[in-house]
């Protein structure tokens, strides 16, 4: 299952990890987020170890939302050492999500 980033945890297991990271910013009343959702699931579990794939909902935590620039939903932001290394806006396909994590492993 996709980690639950807060603002919180969010320096450490995203900034501060040593594998690329993968974190989807949703809201429950998203639709599109609503399809978004089984995809990084999906990926969560095909890349357990290798990658950390979290989900960030935006309404209970706006601080590194509003800091890395997310202004719609569903946005995928991969990070690789600490930095943004890839941005994804609205739904893609499944292949999508997967090509930007096997650049990086």
């Amino acid at each position: 299952m996709a980690l639950e980033i807060t603002d919180a945890t969010f320096e450490e297991k995203v900034l501060k990890s040593d594998k690329p990271v993968m974190v989807d910013f949703w809201a429950a009343w998203c639709g599109p987020c609503r399809m978004v959702g089984p995809i990084i699931e999906e990926i969560s579990k095909e890349y357990e170890g290798k990658a950390v794939v979290g989900k960030v909902d935006v309404d209970a935590n706006q601080e590194f939302a509003a800091k890395f620039g997310i202004r719609n939903i569903p946005t995928v932001l991969v990070f690789k050492d600490g930095e943004v290394v890839g941005r994804q806006v609205g739904v893609a396909p499944k292949t999508a999500y997967a090509n930007a994590l096997d650049q990086l492993i």
